[in-house]
């Protein structure tokens, strides 16, 4: 995962600003830059309705390149794993199917908590959301998630495909 993560910041919001070479240089075409920023923009815009703590809502502007790394590091993740499980056929295990366990695998590097004063002081100078968007706000993208845990639409961790943001 961190290295799909990775690999997502050379084209999220600061990362694609930059040439090869590492200049500052807009190399995407118009109509590229134009479709990229309509889809980030739904990942903005989701970000900014959720509460860090009491009526602070995540900055989303500020944490943007970090969502869109989570949501593309995760995709990217979950087809590289997809591959490499192809011609094997995992086992569930400990009640989980290999595809819940999957993304409690990634739901399991941010187990976080925090005191209410760093929360409001995170929300205001972190790029990082907090944990529990930074899994939950990623999942509820994704369908695969849906189809692991058998979710039903109207449940909370349910968005219509219309309403899923699609980055890459």
């Amino acid at each position: 995962m961190s290295l799909a993560w990775e690999m997502v910041h050379g084209f999220d919001d600061e990362g694609r600003q930059f040439d090869a070479k590492g200049n500052l240089k807009d190399w995407w075409g118009k109509k590229d830059a134009q479709a990229f920023e309509k889809r980030a923009a739904c990942v903005a815009d989701q970000y900014a309705s959720y509460t860090v703590v009491d009526d602070i809502k995540i900055n989303s502007r500020l944490t943007l390149g970090e969502d869109l790394a989570d949501l593309g590091g995760l995709v990217l993740a979950w087809a590289a794993w997809q591959a490499q499980i192809a011609d094997m056929k995992p086992a569930s295990r400990d009640g989980l199917t290999p595809e819940q366990r999957f993304f409690v695998g990634y739901a399991q590097w941010d187990c976080n908590d925090a005191r209410p004063e760093a929360l409001r002081v995170k929300a205001k100078t972190d790029p990082h959301s907090p944990g529990r968007y930074r899994i939950n706000g990623v999942v509820v993208n994704m369908a695969e998630y849906e189809r692991a845990f058998n979710c039903k639409p109207g449940q909370k961790m349910v968005k219509p495909d219309a309403q899923r943001c699609k980055v890459w």
